[in-house]
C-alpha cells in the first residue's frame, strides 16, 4: 500500500517535475488549516480565500505548461508536414517510412502530455477530496461550479484538454494520408468509416476517452445507479475490458434488470385482491410484495460473491429460480395457499441477480462506454417498473385450462414465468462468459501495457531523495487515512466495509433508506388504499402507479441536464428531503372526505421528490465512498442495495401490522414511520453539512 502522493510522485515525468501541481505543499496547508481552525487561530472566510488562491497558482502553472508543449509538438507537426507536401509529387517509401516514424514519436509524446494531464487533474480531484474531509466543507462544488466557465479560470483547460483534440487530429490524419500515399489514389475523407490501424494512435484514443468520456446528463444517470468505479485507474484497463466485452451480453444483462423490474412490480395492482381470495386479509399485501425484498437481503450477497467468478452462472440460476417462483405464485389459487403464494415471492427474491447486473458493468464494460452502460442499468430499471403495473392492468381476463384457473391474479405470474423461460433460453444461445482475469494477470495487463504506452518517455524516477519527500514529518498522524483511502484491495467483509464509511456517507445510506422506505409505502398500499377510499379498479391503480413509474426519466434527465448545474448537490439533497416531508404530510387523512385529488397530487409530489432526492444522493454517494468499495462482493452497490431492501422489508411488513388497525386507520398509521424517518434525514443531513448550508 502506498500513500498517493508517493504514487503522484513516482509518476511524475522528471523533466517535467517542476509543473505539475504541487500536491505535497497543498496538502500540508490542508494540514495547517485544520490545526489552526481548531485552535481558532483562523477564520473560514479566509481559509477559503486563500486555497482558492493557491489552488488557481497550481492550476495556471499547469496550464501554461501544458499550452507550451502543446505549441512544440504543433511546431514539429508543421515542419513534417512541409516535407509531406514534396512527397506529393514523388513517391520515396524511405522518406514516407521516416514520416510516419517521426509522427508516431509525436505521438508518443503526446501520450506524455495526456498523462500529465491525467495526473494533475487527479491530483486535483484528491486534494479537493482531501480539504472537504478535514475541514469539513463543501469547497469541491464551489470550486469547480465557480472556476467551470469563468472566463478568468484555467480549471476548464485542465479537464476539457482544450486544444489537445486539435493535436491528436493532425497525428491521425497525417499519418492516415502517409499510409493511402503507399498505394492508394483516394483521399482519406473518401473512406471516413475506415479506421486508422496504428498502436500509437489506439493508444492516444484511450488516453483521450479516459479524459472526456462522460457527460453532465450519463454521468448524473450513471451514477444514480452506484456502480463504482476505481478513482486511479490505470490507461492501460481499456484493453483488458476491450477483450473481455460483448454487447450483446451486456444488453441481455441490462434486459435481466428490465424483467425482475417488471416482475417485482407487476403484482402490486392485484396483490390485495388475490390475498383475500386466498381468504387472508388485503393488508397481507404487504408481506406478499415484501416477500421478495427479505429474499433478495440473501441474494444479493450471494449474488455478488459468485460474480467475482462468472456471470453467466448465476444469470442462469437467476432465471431458473424466477421461473420456478413465477409458476408457485401463479399456482397458489389453484391450490388455495397463502404458503405456496409467498414460498414463490421467495423464490423470486431469491432471484435477484442485480448485484451481479452491476458487477458485469464495472467490470466487464469499456470505462468509455461504462457511463453510458450505467445510465442503460438506471433506464432498464426505471423503464421496468412502469411496464409491471401497465401489464398487469392490461391482463384482465379469466378462463380456466383444464383445471388451472387464469385470471387477473395468476395471469401475472404466468406471464413472466414465460418470459423467464424465454430468457433462459436465449441466455444460454447469446450469452458470452468473459475472461477472468486474476489479480496477478490483471497487474502484469497493466505494467506490460504501461511499458508499451510510455515507449520513448522517461521512466519515473524514484530516488533515495524522493522517498525522504514522501515521508515527510506530518505523514506519520495521516498515514491510517491514506492507506484506507488510496487502497484498491476490496474489503472481505460487511463490517470492514461498514468501517470504511464517513459520518456524510452514513447519512447519505440513511437517507437512501428513508426514500426507499417512503416510495414502498407509497406503492405497496396504493391498491388497498384506493380500493377503500375511491373504490379504484385494477385498472385504475395501473394507470397511477405507471404514471409515477414513467416520471423516473424525465425528472433525472431535468436533474442532471439542468439543476444540477445551477445548485449545489446538496442543496438539492436538502430541498428534496424537504419536498418529501411535504408530500408525506399532505397525504394523511385529516380532511374528511379523503379525495381523488389530495392523494394523486400528495402522492405524486412524493414520489417525484424521492426520485430527485435518489439521484441526488446516489450521484453524490458514488463521489465521496471509499475507493476499495468499488470492487469485490462487499462494494458500495450491493451497500446501497442491503439499505434500500431493508428499507422495503421494513416498510411491507409496516403495512400488514398496519392492518391490524383497520383498513379506515391504515393510511394514517403507516405513513407516521415515514414521516418520523424523514424528520430525522433532514436533522441529520442540515447537521452533517452545516457548514456549508
Amino acid at each position: 500500500m502506498v500513500a498517493f502522493g508517493k504514487k503522484l510522485k513516482d509518476r511524475q515525468i522528471e523533466e517535467w517535475q517542476g509543473y505539475y501541481i504541487n500536491y505535497k505543499l497543498m496538502k500540508k496547508k490542508v494540514k495547517q488549516y485544520a490545526r489552526q481552525i481548531e485552535t481558532g487561530g483562523i477564520e473560514r472566510r479566509y481559509v477559503l480565500k486563500d486555497f482558492s488562491r493557491m489552488l488557481d497558482i497550481q492550476i495556471e502553472k499547469v496550464v501554461l505548461f501544458l499550452l507550451e508543449q502543446q505549441g512544440i509538438l504543433s511546431s514539429r507537426i508543421a515542419k513534417f508536414g512541409e516535407q509531406q507536401e514534396t512527397l506529393q509529387i514523388e513517391l520515396d517509401l524511405v522518406k514516407i517510412a521516416a514520416l510516419r516514424e517521426g509522427y508516431r514519436d509525436i505521438g508518443r509524446d503526446l501520450l506524455k502530455l495526456l498523462f500529465f494531464v491525467e495526473i494533475n487533474a487527479i491530483g486535483l480531484r484528491k486534494i479537493l477530496k482531501k480539504f472537504d474531509k478535514r475541514l469539513g466543507y463543501g469547497f469541491t462544488d464551489y470550486y469547480v461550479k465557480t472556476r467551470a466557465n469563468h472566463p478568468y479560470s484555467q480549471l476548464q483547460q485542465v479537464f476539457k484538454h482544450v486544444g489537445l483534440g486539435a493535436v491528436v487530429g493532425a497525428i491521425s490524419r497525417n499519418l492516415a494520408e502517409l499510409e493511402d500515399r503507399q498505394g492508394s489514389y483516394l483521399s482519406i475523407y473518401d473512406q471516413p468509416t475506415r479506421p486508422l490501424q496504428d498502436p500509437v494512435i489506439d493508444a492516444i484514443r484511450a488516453a483521450v476517452d479516459r479524459l472526456s468520456y462522460s457527460t453532465n446528463f450519463l454521468t448524473f444517470l450513471g451514477q444514480h445507479a452506484l456502480i463504482m468505479h476505481e478513482e486511479l485507474p490505470m490507461p492501460t484497463e481499456e484493453n483488458p475490458d476491450d477483450e473481455r466485452y460483448n454487447f450483446m451480453s451486456l444488453f441481455m444483462n441490462l434486459v435481466n434488470t428490465f424483467l425482475y423490474m417488471v416482475n417485482t412490480y407487476i403484482i402490486v395492482p392485484t396483490a390485495d385482491d388475490y390475498s383475500m381470495s386466498l381468504g387472508a386479509a388485503a393488508t397481507v399485501c404487504g408481506v406478499v410484495i415484501g416477500a421478495m425484498a427479505v429474499a433478495q437481503i440473501f441474494s444479493s450477497i450471494y449474488f455478488s460473491a459468485w460474480s467475482n467468478k462468472s456471470y453467466f452462472k448465476p444469470l442462469v440460476f437467476s432465471s431458473i429460480l424466477l421461473f420456478i417462483g413465477n409458476v408457485m405464485y401463479a399456482l397458489a389459487y389453484d391450490f388455495n395457499s397463502i404458503s405456496v403464494l409467498l414460498l414463490g415471492r421467495l423464490f423470486c427474491g431469491l432471484g435477484s441477480a442485480r448485484a451481479v447486473n452491476r458487477r458485469y458493468i464495472s467490470d466487464c464494460v469499456p470505462l468509455k462506454i461504462r457511463m453510458q452502460a450505467s445510465a442503460g442499468f438506471v433506464s432498464a430499471s426505471a423503464l421496468g417498473m412502469a411496464c409491471g403495473p401497465a401489464l398487469a392492468g392490461l391482463l384482465q381476463v379469466k378462463f380456466k385450462i383444464y383445471m388451472i384457473h387464469i385470471n387477473q391474479n395468476t395471469l401475472p405470474g404466468w406471464v413472466m414465468a414465460v418470459a423467464w423461460l424465454l430468457y433462459l433460453i436465449w441466455l444460454s444461445i447469446s450469452f458470452r462468459e468473459p475472461d477472468r482475469l486474476s489479480h496477478k494477470d490483471l497487474v502484469h495487463a497493466r505494467q506490460v501495457g504501461s511499458d508499451a504506452l510510455e515507449k520513448g518517455a522517461t521512466q519515473p524516477l524514484l530516488s533515495s531523495e524522493a522517498h525522504q519527500d514522501g515521508e515527510d514529518d506530518d505523514q506519520e498522524c495521516d498515514m491510517s487515512e491514506e492507506l484506507s483511502e488510496d487502497s484498491h484491495a476490496p474489503v472481505s467483509s460487511l463490517k470492514a466495509a461498514y468501517k470504511l464509511l464517513t459520518p456524510s456517507v452514513k447519512v447519505q445510506l440513511l437517507i437512501y433508506f428513508m426514500l426507499k422506505y417512503a416510495m414502498e409505502i407509497l406503492l405497496a398500499e396504493s391498491s388497498v388504499i384506493t380500493s377503500y377510499y375511491f373504490h379504484w379498479t385494477t385498472g385504475k391503480v395501473s394507470i397511477f402507479l405507471v404514471c409515477l413509474g414513467l416520471t423516473v426519466l424525465p425528472v433525472n434527465i431535468i436533474i442532471g441536464s439542468n439543476i444540477s448545474n445551477i445548485f449545489e448537490d446538496r442543496q438539492i439533497l436538502l430541498a428534496s428531503e424537504i419536498m418529501v416531508f411535504l408530500g408525506i404530510l399532505a397525504s394523511f387523512n385529516v380532511i374528511i372526505p379523503y379525495t381523488v385529488t389530495q392523494y394523486v397530487l400528495s402522492g405524486l409530489v412524493m414520489f417525484v421528490s424521492a426520485e430527485v432526492l435518489e439521484g441526488v444522493n446516489l450521484s453524490l454517494l458514488s463521489r465521496v465512498m471509499s475507493s476499495r468499495l468499488s470492487r469485490g462482493t462487499y462494494n458500495g452497490g450491493l451497500l446501497s442495495t442491503e439499505a434500500g431492501t431493508i428499507a422495503r422489508v421494513i416498510a411491507d411488513a409496516t403495512i400488514t401490522l398496519g392492518g391490524y388497525a383497520g383498513e379506515s386507520r391504515l393510511l394514517n398509521v403507516t405513513l407516521l414511520p415515514s414521516l418520523a424517518i424523514c424528520i430525522l434525514t433532514i436533522i441529520c443531513t442540515c447537521l452533517t453539512y452545516n457548514s456549508q448550508y
